[in-house]
């Protein structure tokens, strides 16, 4: 057995054969068309037919607001100072204990006083405040 000499012209080859790459992607393409409607399949269910209903919405949020003349209002009754408003929400917690409060403020209103309001809502037990903007 003869070996042939390597030529001082050949070198060593630089380049990747991507052949075989090619081959195992289209493979992996071909699993992936055909498992794809596979795995998308649902369990027909007859569900039974009902009349249409509509939540009943029985507890309204508050409307807790703070005008350009940093007035309190709480659901459109002015409040004469933050103790006057704590007691008012505690009075609304007593009778639902998942009240919710909207929050409007003013923007000309500082930040001090809407903490000092959050603060209040807080110590009065509600766990549920929410502000309320407008689109620009």
């Amino acid at each position: 057995m003869a070996f042939k000499p390597q030529s001082e012209d050949q070198g060593a080859m630089s380049e990747i054969n991507v052949t075989p790459l090619v081959d195992v992607m289209l493979v992996l393409v071909i699993i992936l068309l055909v498992t794809a409607p596979l795995v998308t399949q649902s369990v027909n269910v007859a569900l039974p037919k009902t009349a249409e209903t509509t939540p009943e919405i029985k507890d309204q949020p508050l409307q807790l607001s703070i005008d350009a003349n940093k007035q309190i209002t709480l659901n459109k009754e002015v409040i004469t100072g933050l103790d006057a408003l704590e007691n008012a929400l505690k009075t609304a917690l007593g009778k639902n204990p998942e009240v919710a409060v909207h929050f409007y403020v003013d923007q000309s209103i500082p930040y001090n006083k809407v903490a000092q309001v959050m603060a209040t809502v807080q110590h009065a037990g509600i766990a549920k405040l929410s502000f309320v903007t407008v689109e620009q």
